[in-house]
């Protein structure tokens, strides 16, 4: 079998450029997922067909693998791809195109000089399907499908250092069911599930893309809002309250009623610490809770 035939027919795309970046080798694999044949591509620049690889790291990368005969590595992590390939998997994904790590390597002469380069592109969306969905799955309450107190903790972190470097201020809501134990009490723990996961829906449909809503520990929840201001979360806070006040949740044969009291707190000092901002919203929480229940109270730094 020749040298040709083996590249033809390994399960993974193999591109030879020379030192124009001009495609020498361009094999089946990747006929079949670029839909570009050989013919077409062999002999013009790689960039004629993918343009988004003319930018420095890959101008660096072939420089540097030209220069010292060294290999890099472009991992799916940091990368996703770097031929934009559509996504052709039977499976379920949210990828649009295929996932790929791709390797870079030399290619010498009889004289150990390096003449070619080569690409080696390997589809691992599958692989970056399954860890996805697998931190996804690690990232959410069982119970309400909401993110969990985790998740919700390294956003915050993430919102704090933003308000430290860029003064990006952002709010935070705490959210408490009335009663709670009540509901449990007189109807059942299985009850109290499908009231959580019923004011879980409810708060969903209350959010930007942006905000993130965990539940905080039993029946609590937290709504963080970036780069929202005290009042713009007010009306939202307010909001969230009418509704589920509104809102009748059917178990079994009883209509059940259902409050919430709301804390929230604005942050946009940059000497706040994330303890300081979650314990002033608790606070505000508390005061609601304090003060009767189903209500909305605001506390200031």
């Amino acid at each position: 079998m020749s040298f040709t035939q083996i590249l033809d027919t390994i399960s993974a795309g193999i591109i030879i450029l020379d030192r124009d970046l001009k495609v020498l080798k361009w094999n089946n694999w990747l006929e079949r997922y670029s839909s570009i044949k050989a013919e077409e591509i062999q002999g013009k620049s790689i960039f004629k067909y993918f343009p988004n690889l003319d930018v420095p790291w890959f101008l660096r990368n072939c420089k540097s693998v030209f220069a010292f005969g060294n290999f890099s590595f472009f991992s799916q992590k940091i990368h996703n791809y770097c031929f934009p390939f559509k996504n052709v998997t039977t499976l379920d994904t949210s990828f649009e195109y295929m996932q790929q790590n791709c390797t870079m390597g030399p290619i010498r002469d009889e004289a150990s000089q390096v003449q070619y380069i080569y690409i080696l592109v390997q589809d691992v969306t599958d692989i970056a399907d399954y860890e996805k969905k697998l931190t996804e799955i690690n990232n959410r309450d069982g119970l309400t499908g909401l993110y969990n107190r985790m998740y919700l903790n390294i956003q915050l972190d993430d919102e704090v250092n933003r308000l430290k470097r860029y003064g990006r201020k952002f709010s935070l809501i705490m959210l408490d069911i009335d009663h709670f134990k009540a509901i449990n009490d007189n109807y059942g723990h299985l009850c109290g599930d499908q009231v959580l996961r019923n004011i879980s829906g409810l708060l969903g449909k209350h959010k930007r893309a942006v905000d993130v809503i965990a539940r905080y520990g039993g029946e609590e929840f937290c709504c963080l809002l970036p780069e929202t201001s005290l009042e713009e979360a007010e009306i939202v806070a307010e909001r969230i309250r009418t509704t589920v006040e509104k809102a009748v949740f059917l178990y079994e044969d009883s209509n059940i009623n259902v409050t919430v009291s709301l804390g929230l707190t604005e942050a946009k000092d940059p000497s706040l610490s994330l303890e300081d901002i979650l314990k002033k919203a608790d606070d505000a929480l508390y005061q609601a809770k304090k003060g009767g229940r189903n209500q909305v109270v605001k506390m200031v730094f």
